[in-house]
């Protein structure tokens, strides 16, 4: 059976799991309430579905339409938006933000105060350390053309991105690639490869015994 804390806020129709534990003052399936502006859809959205084993920890927000999988923790004071997925045994770090239409693969790591924005794809057994910022508008907020092209990285299977490291929008970091600490990544990066620097330049090649599956 779910475990939720009597302070938790589940909202109606929400699917919890076996084992699901819900703590102090946590929020699960809130509907969004969008600003004028917003580029983010407006339909009322399909009950929050947490699978089980998965902790959503003190004063975390899920949002409506959000898909959890099994064995994740969502951590204290953490925001999971709307229509974002994630895959089994995902961690979202405390206070980090995992923003609407994200999609988080399997065993992937976001550590704390990360900052995940919309329109975005994390695979697999990704890295993402404290204080990234991922981008996905090139035009901040002006003109409308920037609603046709308004997209967040694609962080590929294994890719790791170090602290405070900026990643502007629609950049695509390939597969176990490595982005170093503080770095602004303006271009992608090709898999195995390892960048850092402003702006974010390649330096070396992964170490073949760092990778997921040497050779």
């Amino acid at each position: 059976m779910p475990d939720v804390h009597e302070t938790a806020v589940v909202h109606e129709g929400t699917v919890l799991g076996e084992g699901v534990r819900v703590l102090e003052y946590a929020v699960v399936g809130k509907q969004p309430a969008l600003g004028k502006k917003s580029t983010a859809k407006r339909e009322r959205l399909p009950p929050t579905t947490i699978g089980d084993d998965t902790v959503i920890s003190a004063g975390a927000i899920v949002f409506a339409g959000a898909t959890i999988g099994a064995g994740c923790i969502v951590g204290d004071q953490a925001c999971v938006r709307e229509r974002v997925t994630l895959g089994d045994d995902v961690v979202v770090g405390r206070g980090s933000m995992i923003e609407n239409d994200t999609t988080v693969g399997r065993g992937t790591r976001v550590q704390a105060d990360a900052y995940v924005t919309a329109y975005s794809t994390l695979e697999e057994d990704v890295f993402i350390a404290p204080c990234v910022v991922t981008t996905n508008d090139n035009f901040m907020g002006r003109t409308e053309r920037r609603k046709e092209l308004m997209k967040g990285p694609t962080i590929r299977r294994g890719a790791r991105v170090g602290g405070g490291a900026i990643v502007l929008p629609g950049i695509e970091i390939g597969e176990e690639a490595f982005v170093g600490a503080g770095a602004v990544v303006t271009k992608n990066v090709p898999p195995k490869t390892i960048v850092y620097g402003n702006p974010a330049r390649p330096v070396r090649d992964v170490p073949e015994e760092e990778l997921l599956s040497p050779g």
